[in-house]
């Protein structure tokens, strides 16, 4: 299967006045054509820098390398016109919080009547197809919300608008940077519910970036598992949840609540804090805060083991863990208690 997205060896730097921060390292995974790919990571793992970088959209202090194919053109090596032409057209975002990606000044109508401005439309053509797509988007009476203002709708809807302003232009990538953070449980199965249709509706790939390993499992096909700025493992969602082959993937596991087999009113969490970024390690990221640690983990970097022909590993014991999950996960649980 093609991919719509290739990342390969991408390392991103923030300069501050006490030194560069490595907030990426050589990062490298594919988003094939039509899928969902799940990226998920603690926070501070760098998932909202990699959706920045690939939509070209880091600071002035950030320097980047490596490559971000997308359809066979390197995005890092784009001017600003080639980069305009790109987003919105090609390549949506949906942030994390509605309020704030929305204009809270102008309606609703006139912000998406706005985002057409490619479009050699009348402005009652541009009305129509906003409110078509709002439509499409489950949103009740939308002539009516066309004319209403961010603050006069609940956050589900905001989200709702937030996807369907993103779809416009009908995108070949749609990046979802933690779409569901902000809204309560209810509200989440839903926008999950619409992700998973209009994928089919629209025919384009999605990169979804969440810290919930739970709306990961229901919504993507593969999963990208960050931590401390680096691919740990990847491999589609089946392999991930039932084969962990990286000792951190399998902690992450232990941690979700809702693998909990009985109330408690302390929550399993990962010992340790993450590394500091602005001194790059020297061994395995991970050995710190990881229970299998040997001085090799702490003294050589381990190299990506391929487990499978979707799943890899950044792990010097991953090519020789048994395709059964169970003892990772049972390491990994009686280390997070």
């Amino acid at each position: 299967m093609s991919a719509i997205l290739s990342i390969r060896d991408l390392s991103v730097d923030f300069f501050t006045p006490r030194g560069p921060v490595h907030a990426l390292r050589r990062v490298s995974f594919d988003v094939p054509r039509g899928c969902i790919v799940g990226v998920a990571g603690e926070s501070g793992s760098g998932k909202s820098t990699l959706s920045l970088a690939t939509m070209g959209l880091l600071p002035p202090n950030a320097a980047a390398s490596g490559q971000i194919q997308f359809d066979g053109a390197d995005i890092l090596a784009m001017n600003s016109q080639s980069l305009r032409d790109l987003r919105g057209r090609r390549i949506s975002v949906v942030f994390q919080d509605p309020m704030t990606s929305l204009n809270p000044v102008r309606s609703i109508g006139a912000q998406m009547a706005d985002i057409q401005y490619r479009d050699h439309i009348g402005s009652g053509e541009r009305r129509k197809r906003a409110a078509g797509m709002l439509h499409r988007v489950g949103i009740p009476d939308p002539e009516q919300r066309l004319k209403s203002y961010p603050h006069e709708l609940s956050g589900g809807m905001r989200q709702r608008i937030a996807i369907a302003m993103a779809l416009m232009a009908n995108p070949q990538l749609l990046i979802a940077d933690e779409p569901t953070t902000a809204l309560d449980v209810t509200l989440e199965a839903q926008i999950i519910h619409l992700l998973r249709r209009l994928r089919s509706e629209f025919q384009g790939s999605i990169l979804f970036i969440s810290h919930n390993l739970g709306v990961i499992a229901e919504l993507c096909d593969y999963v990208v598992i960050l931590y401390a700025g680096e691919v740990v493992e990847q491999g589609s969602v089946r392999e991930i949840f039932y084969n962990p082959q990286h000792p951190y993937t399998a902690a992450l596991l232990v941690c979700d609540p809702a693998r909990l087999d009985r109330l408690d009113r302390n929550l399993p969490t990962i010992p340790g804090e993450v590394p500091d970024l602005s001194c790059e390690p020297v061994g395995c990221v991970f050995a710190a805060r990881c229970s299998k640690a040997v001085e090799r983990c702490r003294d050589l970097r381990p190299e990506d083991h391929q487990v499978s022909d979707t799943q890899s590993a950044r792990c010097h014991f991953a090519a020789s863990n048994p395709a059964a999950s169970s003892p990772l996960l049972a390491d990994a649980g009686r280390a997070t208690r």
